[in-house]
């Protein structure tokens, strides 16, 4: 890089769980950000926290349930493209947890349901779908939103 500052870079992490066959998704509301679309619990990581953790807290935060870090298991990064930035995803399973899965952010959310992962809302967030089609392909890397010109003008 020409200049002393360093390349920075958006960490998030979604949490993939999965049920005999469906896929918990969440309906964004009044959050500014994809509203009316279905995403999955997800966050961004906090300072002073694995990814690990990082979703394990947004679990508790937007689903109502706890899951021990350890017993999550990473699925898929994906490198996306944003407009004027980039985001790295860390996608996480899990198969055990505790409580009952509630919508327990009601003010940015409203709807928490079971969808087959086979047929997805069509109003799901366009990046959320490419991830979710990589995870069922077994794919561990995906890239979405770059094009020839972007990567043109970088």
């Amino acid at each position: 890089m020409g200049n002393s500052e360093r390349f920075k870079i958006i960490p998030e992490v979604f949490l993939v769980l999965v049920k005999d066959e469906k896929i918990l998704m969440l309906r964004r509301f009044q959050t500014g950000y994809e509203d009316g679309n279905y995403g999955m619990v997800a966050g961004h990581k906090d300072g002073n926290e694995t990814m690990r953790q990082a979703i394990a807290r947004e679990a508790r935060e937007e689903a109502g349930i706890e899951i021990n870090p350890l017993e999550l298991k990473h699925v898929l990064t994906l490198h996306r493209w944003c407009g004027d930035h980039e985001r790295v995803g860390f996608y996480f399973t899990a198969e055990i947890w505790d409580g009952e899965i509630k919508n327990a952010e009601p003010d940015k959310c409203d709807d928490l349901s079971w969808f087959s992962i086979n047929q997805l809302p069509e109003n799901t967030i366009p990046f959320i779908r490419a991830a979710i089609d990589c995870y069922l392909k077994g794919e561990k890397y995906c890239e979405f939103g770059w094009n020839k010109q972007i990567l043109k003008k970088l």
